[in-house]
């Protein structure tokens, strides 16, 4: 009987990147309260210095409540390109210890060493490792989690900031979960959280033994979804970026995308064009993966295996479109950056079954159609009514 391998996730945070990035490249800011962000009348927090955090400054607030919170603050403007070249060299380091690396946002990223520890070290001392090298190439600090899951490690980098690494082994996870409170549970915002502590939830030890009468008045029909959480569970594996392995498309947009039906409409149309480079490579797809990225450059992926694999856009889109409702549910008023969708688990497309299910032979019949217009007449002569684009206005 072969025994199933641990796994070793490690999440890699770096430490208040923009301002650190802008106080290394300007002595003069060093060990002053710094906010990145924009100044005018609806500006936001990008990012705030640890030495403005002491304030109650943090990112994503507006800027009139920051300053009214630090009004000695110094205010810096963005520089995102300098943001993507320190990003770049971090991500570099990543990706000499593991190709498993699925970046979150410019500064941060969860890596699967599971296999990489037989060559280069253990978990702990792969962390180490990197915290080392980033310091080297970048100047800047790291605070690293090691952890069995994506959960505990994203949780367990935020425990000892800045600069911090910590370690949870599976024995220790209900022992280190447990004394927390909810908010450090991704999901569980200003709006949950209070409702949990009005019903006595106020640990995650709390909420992974309350009763499931309580908490559905709060989740629903999520409840177990949300205790297995708050116990440490969670099989979601590392997924790298965009590789040679899958057919993607994706597409970053010169205004975020705040309004549902265009969000949905601008997937179904990423959908619809890696679907026809499915079947131009004559490439059936086992999995969907959903990329989404938010304004504020942090980027979440979700993926779903498809039984049987399949090139039909209509399967293909319907699974994209499920992910990505789901992630809607989580994050409501989010303002997407960037969409993108990718064929996974590819294998070649067989003949076609002369015995094949109707409605799948229908779909067949009109992707096929579809490519044959598209072919004679170009990319736009046609298009479905599901990737109609939205007018409403944003």
């Amino acid at each position: 009987m072969t025994t199933a391998v641990e796994r070793c996730i490690l999440h890699v945070d770096m430490d208040a990147f923009y301002a650190s990035v802008e106080q290394l490249d300007n002595p003069e800011l060093r060990g002053k309260p710094v906010i990145v962000g924009g100044t005018g009348g609806r500006g936001v927090v990008a990012a705030a210095s640890y030495e403005v955090r002491k304030f109650g400054v943090h990112s994503a607030m507006p800027m009139r409540e920051a300053l009214r919170r630090c009004p000695h603050a110094l205010c810096v403007k963005p520089r995102f390109e300098r943001y993507k070249q320190a990003s770049s060299i971090v991500f570099k380091v990543f990706h000499e210890f593991t190709p498993l690396v699925e970046g979150l946002s410019l500064d941060e990223a969860f890596l699967d060493v599971t296999a990489s520890r037989n060559a280069i070290g253990s978990g702990p001392q792969i962390a180490a490792k990197i915290k080392r090298l980033i310091v080297e190439r970048t100047g800047l600090t790291a605070s690293v989690g090691v952890a069995p899951n994506k959960l505990i490690a994203k949780i367990a980098s935020d425990l000892r900031k800045p600069d911090g690494l910590v370690v949870v082994a599976p024995a220790d996870a209900q022992s280190v979960l447990d004394p927390l409170s909810i908010r450090k549970l991704f999901g569980i915002g200003n709006k949950t959280a209070p409702q949990l502590e009005g019903l006595g939830i106020r640990t995650l030890g709390d909420l992974r033994v309350a009763p499931d009468a309580v908490l559905q008045r709060v989740f629903g029909r999520h409840v177990s979804q949300i205790k297995a959480r708050a116990a440490g569970i969670d099989e979601r594996p590392v997924i790298a970026d965009w590789d040679e392995k899958q057919i993607s498309a994706e597409e970053t947009f010169d205004v975020d995308l705040v309004n549902r039906a265009q969000i949905h409409a601008e997937l179904a149309q990423l959908t619809d064009r890696m679907a026809r480079r499915l079947r131009a490579s004559n490439w059936l797809a086992g999995k969907v993966i959903v990329k989404i990225r938010r304004a504020d450059f942090t980027t979440y992926t979700r993926q779903s295996a498809i039984r049987p694999p399949t090139e039909q856009t209509r399967v293909l889109a319907d699974a994209a479109s499920e992910l990505l409702d789901d992630w809607l549910q989580q994050q409501p008023a989010a303002a997407i950056r960037l969409l993108g969708v990718g064929a996974g688990d590819l294998t070649l497309a067989p003949q076609l079954d002369l015995f094949a299910v109707p409605e799948a032979e229908k779909n067949r019949h009109l992707d096929a159609a579809l490519d044959d217009i598209r072919a004679k007449f170009g990319a736009g002569a046609v298009a479905r009514a599901s990737t109609l684009r939205s007018r409403q206005r944003q």
